[in-house]
């Protein structure tokens, strides 16, 4: 009888573990494997940050609303050994995602990673449109489009018709696909940034409009790259606008002229455009390209000097001029360059 009891018992302890274990199966499968529902239209777009904690994740996507626990997350993370091998990415989460699919998301689903994309002066709303379309996936005929729309512009606070000059040069990180709404906002936050209250100063001791620097500064560079030029050649058009006298810049005719960049012939110095600096004189309706930091000091710090004209010297900066003969030998010797190089190639 007393054997008897025992095998009884040890059954019981068997089939006690073994009830033990299914139910903390069906536990664990009903918390990991369930799917969890989010009140917000799906899907939700969340953004994990280079170098971030696995514990900040879990914790953003609790107080998003998610996922319905940040413990039970940090759980799911640590027995699938997903802590370390999440992405740095934009992913989409649709709704009803268990614990499990959001870390296989962040795993190995498809997402939007962070690129980081430099901002060169001088470049056209239309030109970074390729390149946004080219780097990170981004439309470029909808950025255009929206970076045009004086009504977007004057929603972000910048009473202009559109946003060239004001996507400001440097280097971002951008997301995969983001939103041309979301870039142009970035591009011009670096701008206000940039555009501080002593500078806003400065350009009323001038006597200036911020649209008016910004378009100086433009101007000042499309005509050079090298930015030790820079405050030269401003103070060459401040010159020119002081006394009266046309700008005569090349690069607002070539602002306008469609297609690519190219040698400028008479008939397009004769041009009926409001660009046309050879035709009419101050300056253009607008900025001709985003300047940069450089430039935009230059035009608003320019150099003292008696020069009003300038030429190029062949070697990828200018020769200088304060008569229209300088200006004509600085021309001849220009060409005297070209055409002994053409001559040895």
């Amino acid at each position: 009888m007393k054997d008897f009891f025992k095998q009884i018992f040890k059954r019981w302890e068997i089939l006690a573990v073994i009830g033990t274990f299914i139910f903390v199966f069906a536990i664990a499968y009903h918390t990991f494997f369930s799917p969890n529902y989010y009140s917000q239209k799906s899907p939700v777009t969340f953004d994990i940050k280079k170098g971030e904690a696995f514990s900040s994740v879990a914790e953003r996507l609790y107080e998003k609303g998610i996922i319905p626990s940040e413990t039970n997350f940090k759980i799911a993370g640590f027995v699938y050994g997903a802590e370390k091998k999440i992405r740095a990415a934009r992913f989409k989460i649709p709704n009803g995602l268990s614990y499990l699919d959001i870390l296989d998301l962040f795993i190995s689903g498809e997402c939007d990673f962070l690129r980081t994309l430099t901002i060169n002066p001088g470049q056209t709303i239309k030109w970074l449109g390729h390149r946004l379309q080219k780097y990170v996936y981004i439309d470029s005929t909808d950025f255009v489009n929206l970076a045009y729309n004086s009504k977007f512009a004057d929603s972000l606070g910048l009473n202009q018709k559109n946003f060239e000059g004001y996507l400001f040069a440097t280097d971002y990180e951008i997301y995969e696909r983001s939103s041309p709404a979301e870039v142009i906002k970035m591009f011009y936050n670096s701008f206000k940034e940039f555009y501080v209250d002593s500078l806003k100063k400065r350009i009323k001791e001038l006597g200036f409009t911020t649209q008016e620097i910004i378009t100086l500064a433009s101007i000042i560079k499309g005509e050079t790259h090298k930015v030790d030029e820079m405050a030269r050649i401003s103070g060459v058009y401040h010159n020119r606008l002081r006394i009266g006298m046309k700008l005569q810049a090349d690069p607002t005719i070539q602002y306008v002229i469609p297609g690519e960049w190219k040698r400028l012939t008479y008939k397009d110095l004769e041009m009926d455009s409001p660009y046309n600096t050879y035709k009419y004189f101050g300056l253009p309706p607008g900025p001709i390209n985003s300047p940069g930091k450089d430039a935009i000091l230059a035009a608003l710090y320019p150099e003292k000097h008696n020069f009003l004209y300038f030429v190029a010297d062949g070697e990828g900066g200018h020769m200088f001029g304060k008569s229209l003969r300088e200006h004509n030998n600085n021309v001849k010797k220009y060409r005297n360059i070209i055409r002994e190089r053409n001559r040895n190639q």
